[in-house]
């Protein structure tokens, strides 16, 4: 993706703009956001989007004539996903105008009036890292070593200690101590190949345990939300892997939805390239190219 990224400067930060996706750099942080609605059309029998006010509605339509509807602000921020069943009732899935910065009611996006691409109130949380009282082998879950009951029961975990707050989806995002407060299980066996965010056959049926763990999750709460988290090794540079990185949460999704049937609007995505080492290590080592899950429900909607 290199020779298509397109860099500038907008004040104090750098914006990278690859064709799907932005990278901003400001301070010693760096992010990467992308559209996740590409996701959402596979399988719908329609997809239509307007403008009404300051936001943007997309609706796209299963085939059953479930609506998923994606509300997002005039800066492109996610304000409010929900999914609308055939008898009109409605499953709110990630609701964002609690957050921080939020404007007059029903008018504006968790950053507030003015605010653009960069970083401010709505993305980093300061809080401390969790105590964690559970035992490790409970807290992250390696798939590989893993039966079923156990995937199911991380999949369904409440957070290792209490939430103070319903916080917004991109707090939990890009606040590491937050999300650390769910425990989570990473996909030791579907690891990728240098600079490579393929599957091949192989590895997707290695994600079956992982994918019957969430459809039978969501099946008991529909509500529920799960970030797929993307990971590199520490060979290349930062905005490689982050780019990478992201990719490769998305592919995982991708395949989740694809393959296996879990919906599309109950999966977040996100990249962190080098920035979680499960092995600390310079070098090219496979157990970092990785993927990893994690339940948001309960930092979505305040539940301790």
């Amino acid at each position: 993706m290199r020779g298509e990224r397109r860099e500038s400067r907008e004040g104090d930060r750098t914006i990278i703009r690859e064709p799907d996706r932005t990278i901003i750099r400001e301070g010693n942080r760096t992010i990467i956001r992308h559209d996740e609605l590409d996701r959402f059309r596979y399988g719908a029998r329609d997809v239509r989007t307007e403008r009404r006010g300051d936001e943007r509605v997309t609706v796209v339509v299963r085939p059953g004539g479930d609506r998923v509807v994606t509300v997002v602000d005039e800066d492109g921020y996610l304000l409010r996903r929900t999914r609308v069943l055939p008898d009109g009732r409605e499953i709110v899935l990630i609701d964002n105008r609690h957050g921080p910065g939020f404007g007059p009611p029903g008018r504006r996006g968790p950053r507030g009036p003015g605010w653009g691409p960069g970083f401010g109130p709505g993305f980093f949380v300061d809080v401390p890292p969790p105590v964690v009282r559970i035992p490790r082998d409970r807290y992250i879950v390696d798939m590989e070593s893993a039966n079923p009951a156990l995937l199911y029961d991380t999949l369904t975990a409440p957070p290792v200690m209490p939430i103070e707050r319903a916080y917004t989806l991109d707090e939990i995002r890009y606040s590491a101590p937050l999300r650390d407060r769910m425990p989570r299980i990473d996909l030791d066996t579907v690891t990728f190949e240098t600079g490579s965010w393929s599957l091949d056959p192989d590895q997707i049926q290695r994600l079956a345990g992982i994918a019957d763990g969430l459809n039978r999750a969501i099946s008991q709460n529909p509500r529920e939300v799960f970030l797929i988290e993307g990971h590199t090794d520490a060979v290349g540079s930062d905005v490689d892997n982050l780019s990478l990185s992201d990719r490769r949460a998305e592919s995982v999704a991708l395949v989740l939805t694809q393959q296996f049937d879990v919906p599309a609007e109950n999966l977040v995505t996100q990249g962190y390239g080098e920035q979680y080492l499960k092995v600390p290590s310079d070098g090219p080592v496979r157990a970092n190219r990785r993927v990893t899950v994690r339940r948001i429900t309960p930092l979505l909607t305040g539940q301790r």
